[in-house]
């Protein structure tokens, strides 16, 4: 080598050392996809740099040294480790597009023509598919642990042997450097073969791993494996996993997307994959939840928002998925989550909900306090006065035991009569609607709320409000226990002759009961959506019946109770020209002459009252 030669190398020489003392102080800012334990890697390679400088005026015939030590082992940290984690992550990405294909095509099993072969072969792809996603992520994540110690070791190794070689090589490197120097060299390799000692273990900890995983029976991967009994967890105030979600393409035309979905406070998000974040997708305060047929697809279920109007339908894989999802969406809507002990709050709502059917007088007792009974057989000057309770009454005294529940509102005209007893039901084909409008052009109040029917069933008194809360309890108790959560919704229209329940979609009445029928109603204290009310009929032989109708409403069940305790006064202030003036000075009225409640006690909470449009649905 001549001299030019030389020089030029060994001014490519300092400037390369200078380059690495720059490297080794911009290490700390690299980023890794998990980065720990690097605090004391950073210190140490901080140190370094200053020995590097110092030893920058030795460096002059070092090249062969640093292409054994110090290039080698970085070129394979990056050709070989780097490599094999990238050829890893695309094997599971490959994976978890084969498992979501097979997903899809279990999700389009019939359910109301099940062909058990065909499931079982699409049960076992997916099982396959799942085992072959998680060894591949597995690998993946061994790779990526692995990567944290070996990215750790990968720029140590090369400065040890760099350090080491530049000593040994100049003999001025013993008058420059004490013996200090020497025992950090050796507190490097001792960290250095310490982080290669926690990579064996933690790769051995994998191996063992991925061996009991092999091992394990299929029926972990495999979906609903557990159909007949799951444990399902009703308590929950969070979850989250994968769901269908249901898209319309077109105006008949639908798809399916399989997403990944989290509660996070009151609201749902969805996170698509590959995404930083979630998005929201649907505020659950308030909201309602039930089970949908839809498209012939097992396990769905929808959310509806507060004014009534449907929101997103999802699909879940498994029995217990679908009736998590469908509590725990039920719990957030009530907004347990903002308590101070929410998981106790929804322990103790649904302990409420799965009491036993047997009476349990208590129940009512303090609704009693707070509450007096909204009795509206007394009356005195043309004003309803509400009675005392006459003492609680045993529960068996209130509802027969064993008095069969009706949980869907919707039926044949001549099964309903016969099961609630006179109800009257409008003609399915809408030719009874104007009869019904002429009634509320006279009707002095019109006020409508978005309510959900829960049940109803026979009672045999109503000279208290207690009958309605053991038939609440007895409703949401038998609900619990079968496992229902599908509800009809419907527009209860409160006037001042009587309460129909309107179809929101084709605006026919689905029935109606006369006010004056009605002679008992109330709202339960805890959960104050939830509202009752008892009719008392005469049957033709002189008989007569009473029934309890319980509901779920959106707006606050004593805003319905007093719109129905206004209208009862209206008709009994009908009777005396005076009374009905002095009534209509205290309560605010609409443009057109018709009783309205405040704002604040209906729009609020979603309650339509317009006196216009709005309420001659």
């Amino acid at each position: 080598m001549n001299p030019p030669s030389w020089h030029a190398n060994v001014n490519e020489m300092c400037l390369a050392t200078q380059q690495l003392s720059k490297q080794l102080l911009a290490y700390e800012k690299q980023h890794f996809a998990l980065g720990k334990g690097d605090e004391e890697v950073i210190s140490t390679l901080h140190y370094f740099s200053k020995v590097v400088d110092e030893l920058n005026i030795l460096h002059s015939e070092l090249a062969k040294q640093l292409a054994d030590t110090m290039v080698l082992p970085i070129i394979q940290f990056r050709e070989k480790d780097l490599t094999e984690v990238s050829t890893l992550k695309d094997l599971f990405g490959l994976a978890s597009n084969e498992h979501d294909v097979s997903m899809a095509k279990y999700s389009r099993l019939p359910k109301r023509k099940e062909n058990e072969k065909l499931k079982a072969e699409v049960a076992k792809e997916v099982a396959n598919a799942r085992r072959k996603q998680h060894l591949s992520s597995l690998q993946y994540y061994c790779a990526l642990n692995a990567l944290q110690y070996r990215k750790r070791v990968a720029m140590m190794e090369p400065m040890l042997g760099y350090t080491r070689g530049q000593i040994n090589f100049f003999k001025k490197g013993a008058e420059m450097f004490s013996k200090r120097m020497d025992s950090f060299l050796s507190s490097v390799s001792d960290m250095v073969q310490s982080i290669q000692g926690e990579l064996d273990a933690e790769a051995e900890k994998m191996r063992i791993s991925q061996q009991d995983l092999i091992a394990v029976n299929e029926s972990v991967y495999t979906p609903d494996s557990d159909v007949t009994s799951p444990a399902i967890n009703r308590n929950l105030i969070q979850k989250a996993g994968y769901l269908n979600l249901r898209n319309k393409t077109g105006l008949v035309t639908t798809t399916w997307e399989r997403l990944y979905f989290f509660t996070q406070g009151g609201n749902l998000m969805c996170q698509p994959r590959g995404a930083v974040a979630g998005g929201l997708i649907q505020d659950l305060d308030n909201c309602s939840v039930m089970a949908v047929d839809c498209e012939d697809r097992r396990y769905c279920f929808q959310i509806t928002t507060p004014t009534g109007k449907a929101g997103i339908t999802l699909q879940a894989e498994s029995k217990k998925e679908y009736e998590e999802w469908i509590c725990a969406i039920n719990n957030i809507s009530r907004q347990i989550y903002l308590t101070d002990n929410p998981e106790a709050a929804a322990i103790k709502l649904n302990q409420t909900a799965l009491q036993a059917v047997t009476p349990i007088t208590s129940f009512g007792k303090k609704h009693e306090v707070h509450h007096p009974s909204q009795n509206v057989k007394n009356m005195e000057n043309d004003k309803i006065i509400p009675s005392e309770s006459a003492g609680i009454q045993d529960s068996t005294q209130l509802i027969a035991p064993g008095t069969p529940i009706q949980f869907d509102i919707v039926l044949p005209a001549t099964e309903f009569l016969d099961q609630n007893r006179g109800g009257r039901r409008a003609n399915p084909f809408g030719e009874s609607e104007d009869s019904s409008k002429d009634e509320e052009e006279d009707s002095l109040l019109q006020q409508m709320f978005v309510v959900r029917f829960l049940g109803s069933m026979a009672v045999q008194s109503d000279d208290t409000s207690e009958v309605i809360y053991e038939a609440m309890r007895q409703v949401l108790a038998a609900r619990a226990i079968h496992n229902i959560f599908r509800m009809t919704e419907s527009h209860l229209m409160v006037t001042s002759k009587n309460l129909r329940l309107i179809d929101p979609q084709t605006q026919v009445t689905r029935t109606s009961f006369e006010l004056a029928t009605v002679t008992q109603f109330a709202a339960h204290q805890d959960n104050r959506r939830l509202i009752g009310f008892v009719v008392h009929l005469s049957e033709t032989l002189g008989e007569e019946s009473m029934s309890a109708y319980i509901f779920e409403s959106n707006t606050e069940g004593e805003k319905i109770c007093y719109a129905i305790s206004l209208g009862k006064e209206i008709i009994e202030a009908q009777k005396d020209p005076e009374a009905l003036a002095q009534l209509m000075k205290s309560v605010p009225l609409t443009n057109d002459g018709k009783f309205m409640l405040l704002n604040d006690q209906s729009e609020e909470d979603g309650t339509i009252h317009e006196e216009g449009e709005e309420s001659e649905a």
